[in-house]
C-alpha cells in the first residue's frame, strides 16, 4: 500500500525562504566573499546574518542554540 508524502509547511521545516534585494556594491562584495571561500552566495548571507545576531544580541543565541538553525558560535 502506498503512502501519500507530506509535503513540509515553512513551520516545519528546518529552514525558510525570502527575497533580498541589496545596493549592488555590496552584492557584488558578498558574491567575492562566496567564491574566495568556494560556499554559496546563500551561505554566506546566513553566516553573516547569525553573526548579527550573536554579535547585537547575545542573550537570544543562547535561546536558539536548542532549536537546529545553524551555527552562531
Amino acid at each position: 500500500m502506498a503512502t501519500k508524502s507530506k509535503k513540509k509547511t515553512a513551520d516545519e521545516g528546518k529552514t525558510a525562504r525570502m527575497s533580498v534585494s541589496f545596493p549592488t556594491e555590496l552584492y557584488q562584495t558578498l558574491n567575492e566573499i562566496a567564491k574566495d571561500k568556494k560556499v554559496s552566495f546563500g551561505w554566506v548571507v546566513r553566516e553573516a546574518t547569525e553573526q548579527y545576531i550573536k554579535d547585537r544580541w547575545p542573550l537570544l543565541e543562547s535561546h536558539q542554540s536548542s532549536q537546529p538553525t545553524g551555527k552562531l558560535g
